[in-house]
């Protein structure tokens, strides 16, 4: 049985980037991919970065017991699948990509998760991040920024926290915890 490692970190910190660099060292890792309601961004393939779902079916999916953790933000569910998450852990260690409610879930659910909290070099950065990317809208960062407070509030209860200064930098301290923790 693997690990169950959990990583968070504010919108636009680079979660995906480095979880990029990381996969491409450790092939021993597998992803869970998370269900969500939101329309899927350029490039994002169903399946591969999301399952994307209507609401009607992530609903279905509530009642049927489906998840280990969900939750809404932004005005959309997220969740992970139980089945697909026991099948990866069979055979290896899964990485988790959630917001932090849904690490805390995960944790309550299973206390052996290791939750990991990538955190901006500063505000600004961050704020400038969100805006590079091109897809997000002025109040949607508003929004995002009201609640960045929160989430770096909330890194105080994550195993690590690992500031995102550098792509090559980040990726590699967090092949270090898994390293210790996994190995």
């Amino acid at each position: 049985m693997g690990k169950l490692f959990v990583i968070s970190g504010a919108s636009g910190v680079g979660k995906s980037t480095v979880l990029a660099k990381v996969m491409a060292k450790r092939s021993d890792l597998k992803f869970s991919v998370s269900a969500t309601t939101r329309a899927p961004r350029p490039g994002e393939v169903d399946g591969r970065e999301y399952y994307f779902v209507t609401k009607d079916k992530f609903r279905e999916m509530i009642e049927d017991d489906a998840f280990l953790e969900y939750d809404a933000h932004m005005n959309n569910f997220y969740g992970t699948p139980k089945a697909q998450l026991e099948e990866k852990l069979q055979t290896g260690s899964v990485i988790l990509d959630i917001e932090p409610n849904g690490a805390f879930n995960v944790r309550q659910a299973r206390n052996d998760a290791i939750l990991i909290f990538i955190a901006p070099p500063s505000l600004q950065e961050l704020e400038d991040r969100l805006r590079g990317r091109g897809d997000t809208s002025e109040e949607q960062i508003r929004v995002r920024q009201a609640r960045v407070a929160w989430e770096m509030e909330q890194s105080k209860r994550y195993d690590y926290v690992v500031v995102n200064d550098k792509v090559a930098t980040c990726a590699g301290k967090i092949l270090e915890i898994i390293a210790q923790e996994a190995d």
